[in-house]
């Protein structure tokens, strides 16, 4: 290979890493409206006009854990594009599991009656209680803590001095 299609080689390439990954964070956006959505869906029926009871049950606590999981996922994958192949830092990597952490502490809190631990354990019908609210808050509050962890905060390299 000659020098000149080299280095015709070597700029493509570095102009082709230069730039965001644009379709990997539209993609993660996607995912995480589409998961507020549904999670809307199983929270509040009411707001598409499908609500049938004066409780939240055990559809109602699925569809918004799902909704949830979405969520996460779409964020997952645009905090991830955001570090541009960079490898993540170690704050990045405890975001991700705290990230996963605040999401099965809103699963088991959610899931609490249906799992046997709640307070209207099966066969009563499962109903979403203050406690399992609550639960499910502490969940969703971790999950936004690692999600900011996951922000790839640059360190500004040059540091300049001010002269008086």
């Amino acid at each position: 290979m000659s020098s000149s299609k080299q280095d015709n080689h070597l700029d493509n390439e570095s102009i082709s890493t230069k730039g965001l990954p644009y379709f990997r964070i539209r993609l993660g956006l996607i995912f995480t409206i589409l998961g507020f959505i549904i999670f809307l869906l199983g929270a509040r029926p009411s707001i598409f006009g499908l609500d049938r009871s004066p409780v939240i049950g055990f559809v109602q606590i699925g569809m918004f854990l799902v909704g949830l999981a979405i969520m996460c996922l779409g964020g997952y994958i645009s905090m991830m594009a955001l570090w541009n192949r960079e490898a993540p830092s170690i704050l990045a990597d405890i975001g991700l599991r705290l990230v996963a952490t605040g999401f099965v502490i809103a699963v088991f809190a959610g899931m609490a009656d249906v799992f046997g631990f709640g307070s209207h354990p099966l066969p009563d019908v499962p109903y979403f209680g203050g406690w399992q609210t609550r639960g499910v808050e502490i969940g969703e509050a971790i999950i936004a803590i690692g999600f900011l962890f996951m922000v790839p905060f640059k360190k500004n390299r040059t540091s300049k001095t001010i002269k008086n």
